[in-house]
């Protein structure tokens, strides 16, 4: 039964107001009164709302590029602008349909780009503006959308609002950060920790106040509960907006907020010594506050101002907060990013239903499901899933409904790659030692091929590049013909021109002891997916006749089936199906 509800509710069909003039290729502006007439959405014929009729967010895979990693084009060592227009014939060639680029800002870098000291310009590192520009021209001659980093939670120490504010209580911007006076036997006023580790409020002199900071104290948090930030902040969208950027991906969307009566946070009954400090306390007033929704939901009015534009958020997804991120009344994000399957226990089928069949039962009627294999901020897919299973997790996350976002280096398999102690840069290491914080391994720089320095930069990369660059490479996996990178060209390419996997619905499918199966429809028309997370072959039973249309191991496609098929260990399959 559970199963069969969620067949029923999972009919991802497109969101309202997403129709979309196919001659121009835009989307006109969605309405408040669309969103919220589910009645028009979650119709029981999937047929009701063709492929066509999608959104680009929608159809699109998307790429995260870190640019400080993707190449470097002058020898500092450090990936830039000029260097990611260098490769953009790959992402051409692999099929992308839009970039999300990490912060490219001016930064003082305490926070590798996160601490943004100018919302408006290119940091020297990168490039300028006019290169940026460029870029967008160029991603968009390809085909390709663009959507920025927003940093909306904070600042740098060094931005000028925060100069401004500290200057004096009388200054205009006096109240655009959070300042709090000391408690009134002196100290912090509350218990609120930093997630770098330490308390989250910092006495500063020029004021005679603590100031707050969900990060470093070089990131002082902007005070969004005053309207003037909130202005100037919807500003900078309109500024990117008018250049040209698709959209947007909002860093830490969930904490912009903090309870105004700056009420101590409770203690965690989970905490352990084994974690980080800065996991003691629940941050019950620290994040996903009630009034943060409404925020987000103004800063999507400003998007849609501008004809197709997209908003992506770094949300805590968890139980009912995944709707309130979409928006309940009115529309709030288009996509809250969901790296559900970090989780995942990748030779467990079980285990992989649960979280993916969990998620999509929450995805509201009205939404659109999303997919990421990672970030700059988590372990790689393949560190995670191992590489024997690395070809059947990217079948998994182009096939199952929804929006499909990757990792840049993803696509070749690039594990983690060990960053001695004395070469850490991540300040969260640094802070944190010995609790396996450390980002770098994530972060290192791509391989392109097998020279010095695996083609990233003529000079001393910024991380190191690890080993193995010989063979785990962009130019030797693409003159090989059954690579991970030729499977991830040839999903995305299937996905960009099956309308089932665009918007057909979800239906579980019964499977053997390693098999996870399922079942994607759209009227007549149903496939088959079928993928092997053990070490034995497996037989897995299918509903009347087949066609296999691709497998991991990108051999005997267009083989007739009857009745089953035989699944390789570690091997996926997809399987044009007729009763």
């Amino acid at each position: 039964m559970r199963r069969q509800l969620i067949a029923r509710r999972t009919l991802l069909l497109a969101g309202a107001g997403c129709l979309v003039d196919i001659a121009a290729g835009i989307a006109p502006k969605q309405s408040a009164d669309a969103f919220v007439t589910p009645g028009g959405l979650g119709r029981e014929d999937p047929a009701a709302r063709p492929s066509s009729e999608l959104c680009w967010w929608q159809r699109a895979s998307m790429y995260q590029i870190y640019p400080l990693s993707f190449q470097d084009s002058d020898g500092d060592g450090m990936g830039d602008l000029r260097g990611l227009i260098s490769r953009l014939d790959h992402l051409s060639w692999l099929g992308i349909g839009a970039v999300w680029l990490s912060p490219v800002y001016p930064s003082p870098m305490a926070d590798f780009g996160y601490d943004i000291s100018d919302f408006t310009a290119v940091d020297p590192v990168f490039g300028d503006i006019t290169t940026l520009d460029y870029l967008i021209e160029e991603l968009h001659a390809r085909g390709i959308r663009l959507m920025l980093d927003f940093v909306p939670n904070h600042t740098a120490a060094s931005h000028p609002w925060f100069q401004e504010s500290r200057s004096s209580r009388s200054n205009l911007k006096r109240e655009w950060y959070v300042w709090v006076d000391p408690a009134p036997h002196g100290g912090p006023p509350n218990n609120w920790l930093s997630r770098f580790g330490g308390n989250a409020w910092e006495f500063d002199p020029p004021r005679g106040q603590y100031y707050y900071h969900s990060f470093l104290k070089e990131q002082p948090d902007l005070n969004w509960h005053n309207p003037a930030v909130r202005r100037a902040m919807a500003d900078v969208l309109r500024f990117w907006l008018r250049r040209g950027v698709d959209g947007f991906r909002i860093d830490a969307a969930g904490v912009l907020v903090e309870d105004a009566l700056l009420r101590d946070d409770p203690p965690n009954p989970k905490f352990r010594e084994s974690m980080p400090p800065s996991e003691r306390f629940k941050r019950v007033y620290t994040d996903s506050r009630p009034e943060t929704l409404g925020y987000l939901a103004q800063l999507r009015e400003v998007v849609d101002e501008y004809p197709d534009r997209v908003l992506l958020g770094e949300v805590d997804i968890a139980g009912a907060r995944l709707a309130d991120f979409y928006g309940r009344q009115q529309p709030c994000l288009h996509l809250p990013l969901n790296y559900g399957l970090r989780k995942a226990v990748w030779d467990d089928p079980t285990s992989l239903a649960r979280i993916i069949e969990d998620y999509l039962e929450r995805v509201p009627p009205h939404a659109w499901p999303c997919w990421a294999s990672g970030c700059h901020d988590m372990s790689r897919l393949a560190s995670r899933c191992g590489s024997l299973r690395a070809r059947v997790a990217a079948m998994l996350l182009f096939t199952l409904p929804g929006t499909t976002i990757i990792y840049a280096g993803d696509e070749i398999g690039m594990a983690d790659v060990a960053v001695a102690t004395d070469e850490v840069r991540d300040v969260l290491e640094r802070r944190l030692p010995g609790y396996g914080l450390n980002r770098d391994p994530y972060r290192a720089p791509l391989r392109w091929d097998s020279s010095a320095n695996a083609g990233f930069t003529s000079g001393r990369p910024w991380l190191p590049i690890g080993g193995g660059a010989e063979h785990c490479n962009f130019e030797s996996e693409r003159r090989d013909p059954c690579s991970l990178l030729a499977l991830y060209r040839r999903l995305i390419a299937l996905k960009n021109t099956e309308p089932v996997l665009q918007s057909g619905y979800y239906e579980p499918a019964a499977a053997p002891g390693s098999v996870f199966a399922f079942y994607r429809h759209l009227g007549e028309r149903k496939i088959l997916i079928g993928l092997n997370l053990g070490d034995a072959t497996q037989e897995l039973a299918m509903r009347g006749q087949g066609t296999l249309v691709l497998t991991t191991h990108l051999d005997r496609e267009a083989s007739r089936l009857t009745g089953a098929v035989t699944l390789r260990p570690h091997e996926g399959i997809i399987v044009s199906a007729t009763s």
